[in-house]
C-alpha cells in the first residue's frame, strides 16, 4: 500500500501529465485510484481523467470524470480544491458548447480562489470567453493571470496563459504581440517538459506566420507540430482547421476541403468538443467555397452557423453566415434581399473587428452594382478598401481590389490602373514568399480579376500598347525566377530514388500495396517542396521593357494572344509597332486546337492514312490558324515569330498552320520569359549529352547516330541513363539530347517524367539542377505539354526548365511516333551544328520531312521552347 505522502505526490504529478502526455496520465490516475487515496488525492485523479478524456475528444466521460471530482474536492473541505475543479469543469463545460454553465461554475471558482490559483482559474475563463468571441474581457482576465503566474513563480500556467492570449492577439490583428508571446510560451513548455503544449505553441507560430503571409513557414510549423502531436498520441481538430486555412491561402482548395472532411468525418466516429465540430465545418464550408463548390458550402456554413448559435458564438457564426452569403451569390443569387443580408453581416463583423470584414464589404460592394445601386456599391466598395499598413499581402490586394471596383463604376481610370497595379504588387510580395513553383503558379489566380479589369479597360480604349503590358504583368510569373530548391537536399534525392525504385517495380509488375507506396511517396515529395522558403521581393526578375523588347526582336515579329472576358486578342509588335486585332472567341480557338490534336496522335499511331475520310491536315491547319490567329496571320509576313499563348492554348501544334509551317516559331509562355531567354549565354564548354531511356528500339538507332555526329559527347543508356548519373551530366550542358518514354500528368504535373533505366525523373528532380542546358531536345510523347493553373500559368516538364538557364527546348505537344521521328531528329542536329538557332535549325529539318503523313504529324507535333 502506498503512503499517504507518496499517494500525494503521484496525485500532484497527475495533472501537469493530463495535458503533456493524456493517456499516460489516465493510466497513472486510473492505478492512483484503485489505492483508494483520501478525498484530495481521489479529486485530483478524477480530475486528470477528465482533462485527458478531454484532450482525447471524449467530453462526455470527461465531463463526468470532472462532477466526480468535484464531489471529492467539496468532501475534502479544500476551498483551493474545490476552485480548481470548478475551473476545470467550467472550460470543458464551455468548450462542450454549454457557455452559460461554464461560466457559472468559472465566477464561483473566482470567488473562491487567491493568488496564483486565481491566475489559473482566469485562464480557464478566459478560454470560454475566447470560444464566445469575447475576446477583450478575455485578454482584460489574461492580464490579470500573467500578472499573478508570474509573481508565484508558475511557469506551467504562465506559460498557458501566454498561449492564449497571444492567441487572442492573433485574432485581433495584433501579429508582432501575438508571436512574442509564443515565443515565450514556447520557451516556458520546453523548460517544464509540457510536450502537448510546446507542440500546440509550434502550432501557433504557424498560425502569425500565416498571418503575415508567410505560407511556407506556416506550413513548416504545423507539419512539426503534427508530428509532436501524434508521438504524445493525440488527434488534434485545430490542427486541420489551420492547415485548412494555410492551404487555401496557397491556392490548394482541394487539398483544403480533403484536410476537412477526414478530420469531421473522424470526430464522427470517435466523438469530440462540440466546439470543435462546428470550427471544422466552418473550414470545410471555406474550402468548398474556394474549391468552386458553392452547394456544400452552403450545407457546411449552414450547419456551422446552427452549431455556433446554438453555442452563443457570436464572432464563429457572423462569419459563418458571411461564408454561407458568398457561396449563394457564387450559385447566381442576386438581389435586393441578398444585398441587406450581407451588409447587416458586413456591419456586424466590422463591430466585431473580424479580418472578414473587408471581404463582405466587397462582396456587397459587387452585389450592388449588379443590381443598378451605385451609391450603396460605392459606399460598400469604400469600406471594403479600408486597409492598415502592416496587413498581410492577401488583405491588403482585397483592399486594393475595393479601390479598384469604386473607381472603375466612378470612371476613375487612372485611379482604377493604379489600384490594381498596388494590388498586384502586395500579391508578388505574397507569391515570392514562396519557394515551390506549384505554390507561386496558383497564387496568381488571386491576382485574376485585378489584372481582368485593367484588360479589360486596355481593350475598351483600343490601346494595344496597354493590352501588352497589362497582359505581361501577370502572365507566367512563376517562372521568372527558378524554384527554391537546394540541389544538395539529401532527403528529398533519397526520396526521389525511393519513388523511382517503386514505379520501376510498379510497371513490371503491378501490385496495389505498390501503387499505395508510390502515392505515399509522391506525398512526401511534395509536401517537402511546398515548405521552401521563397527569396521574397528581392528575388523578382524586371518586368518588361517594351523599349528593349522592340530592340530585341529585329525583324522577328511577336504574336501575344490575350484573352479577355472569353475572347482571344492578338497583339502583334512588328518593326516597332505595336498592333491589336481581335480574333474571335477562347473557346472556338480551343476546340480547334483540339481537333488538330486528335488528328495528329490518330496519324502518330498509324491509325488514319491520306484518302482516309476527314479532313485533311492543310484543311485543319487553316481552320486552327483562323481561330487563333485571324487577321494578326496578314502581319506576319514571311519573318520569323515569337508566339505567346495563353495558357489554355499551350499545347497548340503550331507547325500545321500553313503561313507557320516553313519558318522559324518560338513559342514563350510571356514576352519577358523570352526576352529573358536570349540573354542567356551559352557555356564555355561545349559538352553534349545524349541519353537513351529504356523500350525504344527507334531511339536508340536515333542516338547511336547522333553520337557519330557528336564523337566527344557522353552518351548514357543500357543501364547507365539513370537519374543521378543524367542530371549529374545535364547541369550545364551546351546540348542535351533525351530519347525517353514521356509520361504527362495532369492530376500533378510536376510528377510529369521522362523513364530513365531506374524509373521516371520528374520535375522535382530538374528543379535539382543548377543550371539546366542550354538547348534541349526531347524526342519523346508530351514532353512539351504543361497544366495551366492559377490566372495565367503553366506547370509541366518543358515549362520547368525555363526558369533554370535553358535558352530553348524542343518538345512534343501530342504523341508522336518514334520511328517517324528519330530522321526529323538527325536532320534537326545537322542543322544545329551548322550553326542554326533551335527554332531555324527545327523549320529546316520539318520542311524536309515531307510526302508520308506520319513524318509530316510528327514534324507538326514538336514546338520551340524559349528563344
Amino acid at each position: 500500500m502506498p503512503t499517504a505522502g507518496g499517494s500525494a505526490e503521484a496525485a500532484e504529478n497527475l495533472l501537469p501529465l493530463a495535458l503533456s502526455r493524456p493517456h499516460d496520465a489516465i493510466a497513472a490516475a486510473r492505478m492512483l485510484l484503485a489505492a483508494d487515496p483520501a478525498a484530495r488525492e481521489a479529486s485530483i485523479a478524477h480530475q486528470a481523467c477528465g482533462i485527458g478524456l478531454r484532450q482525447l475528444g471524449d467530453v462526455t466521460r470527461a465531463v463526468r470524470e470532472l462532477r466526480t471530482a468535484l464531489r471529492l474536492a467539496e468532501q475534502s473541505g479544500r476551498s483551493e480544491r474545490e476552485a480548481d475543479v470548478l475551473a476545470t469543469l467550467g472550460a470543458t463545460l464551455g468548450r462542450a458548447g454549454r457557455s452559460r454553465e461554464g461560466l457559472e461554475r468559472l465566477d464561483r471558482a473566482v470567488d473562491l480562489s487567491r493568488g496564483a490559483l486565481t491566475g489559473r482559474v482566469l485562464l480557464r475563463r478566459a478560454d470560454v470567453l475566447l470560444v464566445l468571441g469575447r475576446h477583450r474581457e478575455a485578454l482584460d482576465d489574461l492580464r490579470s493571470a500573467i500578472t499573478r503566474l508570474r509573481r508565484s513563480g508558475d511557469q506551467v500556467w504562465e506559460a498557458r496563459s501566454r498561449n492564449y492570449r497571444g492567441f487572442i492577439q492573433l485574432a485581433m490583428g495584433g501579429t508582432k504581440r501575438a508571436d512574442a508571446d509564443f515565443a515565450v510560451a514556447e520557451k516556458l513548455y520546453a523548460a517544464t517538459g509540457q510536450e502537448f503544449e510546446y507542440a500546440e505553441a509550434r502550432q501557433n507560430r504557424g498560425l502569425v506566420a500565416y498571418a503575415r503571409g508567410d505560407l511556407p513557414a506556416a506550413l513548416r510549423y504545423l507539419d512539426e507540430a503534427g508530428r509532436r502531436f501524434a508521438a504524445v498520441g493525440v488527434v488534434w481538430p485545430d490542427l486541420a482547421i489551420d492547415r485548412c486555412g494555410v492551404l487555401l491561402a496557397a491556392g490548394l482548395s482541394a487539398e483544403a476541403l480533403a484536410e476537412t472532411d477526414q478530420a469531421i468525418a473522424r470526430m464522427d466516429a470517435d466523438g469530440g468538443p462540440a466546439t470543435k465540430r462546428g470550427e471544422l465545418l466552418f473550414a470545410a464550408a471555406t474550402a468548398a467555397l474556394a474549391a468552386g463548390d458553392p452547394l456544400a458550402a452552403q450545407e457546411r456554413a449552414e450547419r456551422a452557423r446552427r452549431s455556433f448559435s446554438a453555442h452563443r458564438r457570436e464572432w464563429w457564426s457572423v462569419r459563418s453566415s458571411l461564408v454561407l452569403l458568398e457561396a449563394r451569390y457564387q450559385a447566381g443569387e442576386r438581389g435586393p434581399r441578398l444585398l441587406r443580408r450581407v451588409r447587416e453581416v458586413a456591419r456586424r463583423l466590422d463591430v466585431l473587428g473580424a479580418s472578414e470584414a473587408t471581404a463582405a464589404h466587397l462582396l456587397a460592394g459587387r452585389i450592388a452594382l449588379a443590381d443598378g445601386r451605385t451609391r450603396t456599391a460605392d459606399r460598400q466598395l469604400e469600406l471594403a478598401g479600408r486597409h492598415a499598413k502592416d496587413a498581410p499581402p492577401m488583405a491588403r490586394s482585397a483592399a486594393w481590389l475595393g479601390k479598384a471596383l469604386r473607381a472603375e463604376e466612378r470612371a476613375d481610370v487612372r485611379g482604377m490602373l493604379a489600384a490594381c497595379g498596388r494590388g498586384l504588387d502586395a500579391l508578388d510580395e505574397h507569391r515570392l514568399s514562396m519557394g515551390a513553383t506549384e505554390l507561386r503558379a496558383l497564387a496568381t489566380g488571386q491576382g485574376a480579376e485585378l489584372a481582368r479589369l485593367a484588360l479589360r479597360d486596355a481593350v475598351r480604349r483600343d490601346d494595344a500598347r496597354r493590352l501588352l503590358v497589362w497582359a505581361e504583368r501577370w502572365r507566367a510569373t512563376a517562372l521568372e525566377v527558378p524554384p527554391v530548391r537546394s540541389p544538395d537536399d539529401v532527403q528529398l534525392a533519397e526520396e526521389l530514388a525511393a519513388l523511382r525504385d517503386v514505379v520501376r517495380r510498379s510497371d513490371a509488375d503491378p501490385d496495389p500495396a505498390l501503387d499505395k507506396e508510390r502515392r505515399r511517396l509522391e506525398k512526401a515529395v511534395r509536401d517537402r517542396a511546398l515548405l521552401a522558403q521563397g527569396g521574397g521581393l528581392g528575388a523578382a526578375a524586371s518586368r518588361l521593357d517594351l523599349d528593349e523588347l522592340v530592340g530585341a526582336l529585329g525583324d522577328t515579329v511577336l504574336v501575344e494572344l490575350v484573352e479577355v472576358d472569353g475572347t482571344l486578342h492578338a497583339v502583334v509588335v512588328r518593326d516597332g509597332r505595336i498592333i491589336r486585332r481581335e480574333v474571335g472567341a477562347l473557346a472556338g480557338a480551343a476546340l480547334e486546337v483540339e481537333r488538330s490534336r486528335f488528328r495528329l496522335r490518330r496519324l502518330a499511331h498509324g491509325r488514319l492514312r491520306a484518302g482516309q475520310t476527314g479532313p485533311s491536315l492543310d484543311v485543319l491547319g487553316d481552320r486552327l490558324g483562323e481561330a487563333i490567329l485571324g487577321g494578326a496571320l496578314e502581319l506576319l509576313g514571311d519573318r520569323p515569330v515569337v508566339m505567346v499563348p495563353p495558357a489554355r492554348l499551350q499545347a497548340l501544334p503550331w507547325g500545321l498552320v500553313p503561313e507557320l509551317a516553313d519558318r522559324p516559331v518560338n513559342v514563350v509562355p510571356s514576352a519577358a520569359a523570352w526576352v529573358r531567354a536570349r540573354q542567356v549565354r551559352p557555356p564555355t564548354d561545349r559538352r553534349v549529352v545524349l541519353v537513351l531511356g529504356p523500350g525504344l528500339s527507334a531511339g536508340r538507332t536515333e542516338v547511336l547516330r547522333l553520337a557519330e555526329q557528336y564523337p566527344d559527347a557522353t552518351v548514357l543508356a543500357d543501364g547507365d541513363a539513370t537519374a543521378e548519373k543524367v542530371l549529374r551530366e545535364l547541369d550545364g550542358a551546351w546540348i542535351a539530347h533525351i530519347a525517353a518514354h514521356g509520361t504527362f500528368r495532369a492530376d500533378s504535373p510536376l510528377f510529369s517524367s521522362l523513364r530513365l533505366d531506374d524509373g521516371p525523373l520528374t520535375v522535382y528532380d530538374f528543379e535539382r539542377l543548377r543550371r539546366a542546358p542550354y538547348r534541349m531536345v526531347l524526342s519523346s510523347c508530351d514532353s512539351g505539354l504543361a497544366k495551366p493553373v492559377g490566372a495565367d500559368e503553366l506547370l509541366g516538364l518543358s515549362s520547368s526548365l525555363i526558369p533554370l538557364g535553358a535558352a530553348g527546348i524542343l518538345a512534343s505537344v501530342v504523341p508522336v511516333n518514334d520511328p517517324a521521328t528519330a530522321p526529323l531528329m538527325l536532320a534537326l542536329h545537322d542543322n544545329l551544328r551548322a550553326g542554326q538557332p533551335l527554332a531555324a535549325a527545327f523549320a529546316g529539318a520539318r520542311s524536309a520531312a515531307r510526302g508520308d503523313p506520319v513524318a509530316l504529324a510528327a514534324g507538326r507535333s514538336f514546338v520551340a521552347l524559349g528563344a
